[in-house]
């Protein structure tokens, strides 16, 4: 697995994780070429971070909050920042620190 696809799937990992903890109840669509279901709100942020990612000029990839050319429309940002807090903490109080080093580099 390429530093890309890694990076697409650890925010897929805190995607999925806010949307089972917080929109369990809500039916769930499949995301094409991942193994993960997500509500609708959630499955457009997905993709929307999926592409941003895939046409990330920078190289090596800077953490979005430390780019000094951020391309998530504010729309999506905020809502990709909800998710980054609320999962961030979720991964602390479950012990996943491979994560939460990903998340604050």
């Amino acid at each position: 697995m390429d530093k890309k696809e890694k990076d697409i799937r650890i925010v897929l990992d805190f995607i999925n994780t806010y949307c089972r903890e917080n929109h369990g109840d809500l039916p769930k669509m499949n995301l094409e070429n991942y193994d993960i279901n997500l509500c609708n709100d959630c499955l457009d942020l997905a993709k929307y971070a999926i592409k941003r990612r895939e046409f990330c000029p920078k190289d090596p990839k800077p953490a979005c909050k430390k780019c000094s050319t951020p391309c998530y429309a504010p729309k999506y940002k905020e809502k990709i920042r909800k998710v980054m807090r609320f999962s961030g903490m979720y991964y602390i109080k479950k012990g996943r620190l491979d994560y939460i080093y990903k998340y604050f580099r």
